[in-house]
């Protein structure tokens, strides 16, 4: 396999897209925060002093998938058509289960915008519950669907 983002000094390089075919593109990603039973409590109870957890963690986690061309060094800036995020609450294991899909027209995928808006709302999550717990985990951050490109699709198995 062929690395793609080296030149010809080895040194990194951002790949050349230009005369890859416009095709949707669309990318789901999940991951978890972990934590104790009160603090997950807070949150669904709307007790968090800081506001609505789930609420501004959605947010943060969509404007990370757009931004991400600037935290990640070689991403190209896309331009996406779509971009949701969902908690889904345990309180058997007391996780916050985050899923993102992100959606797009383009010539290049999605995949790390769908991990870098959960990785966000995750972080978000732990920022505003901070104070009421320091030893929160997030955890297993993973790609579970690719549609389009030329690589096809990729589902989890």
């Amino acid at each position: 396999m062929e690395l793609t983002h080296f030149n010809t000094s080895g040194r990194a390089k951002m790949v050349d897209v230009g005369d890859k075919k416009d095709t949707e593109r669309y990318a789901k990603a999940c991951g978890y925060i972990e934590m104790k039973r009160e603090t997950l409590k807070a949150i669904t109870d709307g007790k968090v002093k800081k506001g609505d957890v789930l609420a501004v963690a959605q947010v943060a986690g969509i404007m990370a998938a757009k931004k991400t061309s600037e935290i990640i060094p070689m991403c190209h800036n896309i331009s996406l058509t779509g971009c949701d995020i969902d908690f889904e609450i345990d309180f058997t294991s007391c996780r916050i289960y985050i899923i993102s899909t992100v959606r797009t027209f383009g010539k290049t995928g999605v995949e790390m915008e769908a991990l870098t808006a959960v990785s966000a709302a995750g972080l978000t999550i732990y920022d505003m519950c901070k104070a009421i717990e320091k030893d929160m985990i997030i955890g297993d951050i993973k790609l579970l669907e690719k549609k389009g490109g030329k690589s096809g699709e990729f589902i989890r198995g």
